[in-house]
């Protein structure tokens, strides 16, 4: 992609383009101010996101007849009976389809993926390493296509995934695939989970106004190879984990003060907060062993967020006066139908309000801290298609939701643009 030429900037915007990336100027040295030369570093307005681009797996598995498939790959089709369980289980996640990067032919160069408890560490790892940045390029290069501008003016990079442990980390492979310049911020996110997307908005909030002339690229490539494992009878919360998660990738870019004329901003993110519910550890967690990555989670988890989540809302906008949770539009984390179905009722939501989370995790499963950023983009494309004033539906105001291990709930305040 060439770069931008000079004349399309102001030259107070090339100026702002570039002080993030270089040490204090020495003219504030003669300021006598700290103040001014921490005001002249910090951007004028909030951060905005600027492009989403969404990224999966070539292979994707209808869940009407993944029972089959799991069944067969994991060598376990004299479990009849633990088969029909499965297909129930498929069945009640409402999921429709997902994408996955493992294949058949891959589980028979690697038969040890299809046990239930098997050490098998060295094989998931050899496939994550490499496959995880490859996603995350894919999702990436869509958003710096929308973006519009090259590849050069990214000053910052923060990946999250939970797989791919390794030095130097799927950020810097990433950073390499894409050919970021060499003194790009990176930031590495690793084993953390769903509510990653949400937390990464207000990390990159912070960075983008913080430093002015700052582009964030943020990045999640979440992919199921360090979880998948065959059957067992006494394990229903694996076999649940089976039959819900998906493979995807997503990226959008963070800013602050848009070029006018050359980069166009989806939404504004005015505020992002996050809480930790007491003693919930144990509500929903992961453990990294041998045998690759294990699942816990509390069968009472739906109504636990939902009995937090409106306290998480009455304080992101009780600055704006805003007490209607129909009265905003909303881009949550889906976690799974019962999770949706319990906020739904707790807070009198009406069925549109998360009938975007709803589709996207229909159509793709749970794909944990990416998830979010595709039901952002199906909020975005949907208010476009209605014929929309705003990229919220047509209203000002909108929350975007993550939960995660902890129980950690991260609450961001969006604000849409006209369209």
């Amino acid at each position: 992609m060439p770069r931008l030429p000079a004349s399309t900037l102001s030259s107070t915007h090339r100026r702002r383009l570039h002080t993030c990336c270089r040490p204090i100027p020495s003219e504030f040295a003669d300021m006598g101010s700290f103040h001014d030369m921490r005001k002249a570093q910090r951007a004028q307005g909030p951060a905005t996101i600027m492009a989403i681009g969404t990224a999966n797996p070539p292979n994707l598995y209808e869940q009407s007849t993944y029972p089959d498939y799991y069944f067969r790959v994991t060598n376990s089709e004299h479990k009849q009976d633990l088969k029909h369980k499965f297909r129930r289980i498929c069945e009640k996640t409402m999921v429709k389809r997902r994408y996955l990067h493992l294949t058949e032919a891959i589980l028979k160069e690697r038969p040890k993926l299809c046990s239930y408890m098997e050490p098998s560490f060295d094989d998931r790892q050899e496939i994550v390493v490499e496959e995880v940045p490859k996603l995350a390029k894919e999702a990436a290069a869509k958003a710096i296509n929308e973006w519009g501008r090259p590849n050069s003016d990214i000053t910052h990079l923060v990946f999250c995934s939970i797989s791919g442990i390794d030095m130097p980390g799927a950020d810097y492979r990433l950073a390499m695939l894409l050919g970021l310049p060499l003194s790009v911020n990176r930031i590495m996110l690793y084993g953390q989970a769903c509510h990653m997307g949400a937390a990464m908005l207000r990390i990159a909030k912070d960075i983008a106004e913080n430093n002015r002339g700052a582009r964030v690229l943020v990045v999640s490539c979440e992919i199921t190879v360090l979880s998948f494992r065959g059957p067992d009878e006494h394990d229903f919360q694996a076999l649940a984990g089976q039959a819900g998660f998906g493979d995807g990738a997503a990226a959008v870019i963070v800013g602050a003060e848009p070029v006018q004329g050359v980069e166009k901003p989806i939404y504004k993110i005015m505020s992002a907060t996050q809480v930790t519910v007491p003693e919930s550890e144990k509500a929903v967690g992961g453990h990294l062993r041998e045998v690759g990555l294990t699942f816990h989670f509390f069968n009472q988890l739906p109504m636990i967020i939902a009995d937090n989540i409106d306290k998480s809302l009455s304080e992101a906008f009780e600055p704006l006066g805003i007490t209607d949770w129909n009265d905003i539009f909303w881009v949550a984390h889906p976690g799974n139908w019962s999770i949706m179905d319990a906020i739904e009722v707790k807070l009198g939501l009406q069925q549109e309000k998360l009938s975007t989370a709803r589709h996207v995790f229909a159509e793709y499963g749970n794909m944990q801290s990416a998830t979010v950023y595709f039901v952002m983009d199906e909020v975005r494309k949907r208010s476009l298609s209605e014929g929309r004033a705003t990229t919220g539906y047509g209203l000002d105001w909108g929350v975007l939701f993550g939960f995660g291990p902890g129980l950690t709930i991260e609450t961001v305040v969006l604000r849409s643009v006209p369209l």
